[in-house]
């Protein structure tokens, strides 16, 4: 996969994608990162890359050419994909690890951080194929959000994490929160594990697991169940649940 980031301040990006995950993506060449200032496709020696709006009001607002040179730019150098052009905005799309899922089959992501009081809406109608939002708040400028989305997507690259199944129970994944996770020691300071865990039984730990993940997404995310279709067996721990809460 091929990230681009179009921003203001491409330094906040050099200690992300150079520590962790994010590294160990770029280095094993799941991923390569390219971070872009776009003041510098500003057209006038001024360099500058905003404006006040037109009809007066607060803020300044983000002129449209130098994000559509920067964009037609990283274009123009990739004529083996058809980018997914991201805008960060809250006013988009709220960011989901479903998303995240569909942003990690592509090939090639172009990510534009604003910053000040927003974009000229041409660049929204004319240039990206997605907005989105981490959250209903509202930050200083994108990069932020972009950092958060990129991390989410770059873990899901086939050998990212090196066991498959690591990101494939994660919460939010299979609809619920992730369960419980214990490891040594079995006792600590009198707080035990599980016995069912110290058992050896996978059938009996996997029901566990799975109980105890609907127990965490029914008090503290009932919302994500009316997204999920639960089994019939899910659907009877569920009124256990209800029953033993209510």
């Amino acid at each position: 996969m091929k990230i681009d980031v179009l921003s203001l301040f491409p330094e906040m990006f050099s200690g992300v994608f150079t520590q962790s995950i994010l590294k160990k993506a770029a280095d094993s060449g799941s991923v390569n990162y390219n971070v872009v200032n776009f003041r510098q496709f500003s057209d006038n020696k001024h360099q500058t890359v905003d404006d006040y709006p037109y009809g007066g009001g607060a803020g300044m607002v983000l002129k449209p050419q130098p994000i559509f040179d920067a964009v037609s730019e990283l274009l123009n150098a990739d004529t083996d994909a058809t980018p997914r052009v991201i805008l960060l905005c809250p006013q988009g799309e709220r960011f989901t690890q479903k998303k995240a899922e569909e942003l990690s089959e592509e090939q090639h992501l172009i990510f534009i951080c604003g910053h000040y009081e927003g974009y000229d809406e041409r660049i929204r109608e004319y240039l990206i194929t997605d907005e989105i939002s981490i959250g209903d708040y509202v930050l200083t400028g994108g990069e932020l959000g972009a950092m958060v989305i990129i991390d989410s997507v770059v873990r899901l690259l086939p050998g990212v994490l090196g066991n498959e199944e690591s990101h494939q129970k994660d919460s939010f994944s299979t609809g619920f929160l992730e369960h419980p996770h214990y490891t040594r020691p079995a006792e600590f300071r009198g707080m035990n594990v599980p016995d069912v865990l110290l058992s050896g039984n996978h059938r009996l730990i996997e029901e566990w697991r799975t109980k105890e993940s609907l127990r965490r997404t029914y008090l503290r995310r009932p919302d994500l169940l009316e997204k999920v279709e639960l089994t019939e067996q899910q659907q009877k721990w569920l009124e256990e649940l209800r029953n033993q809460h209510d």
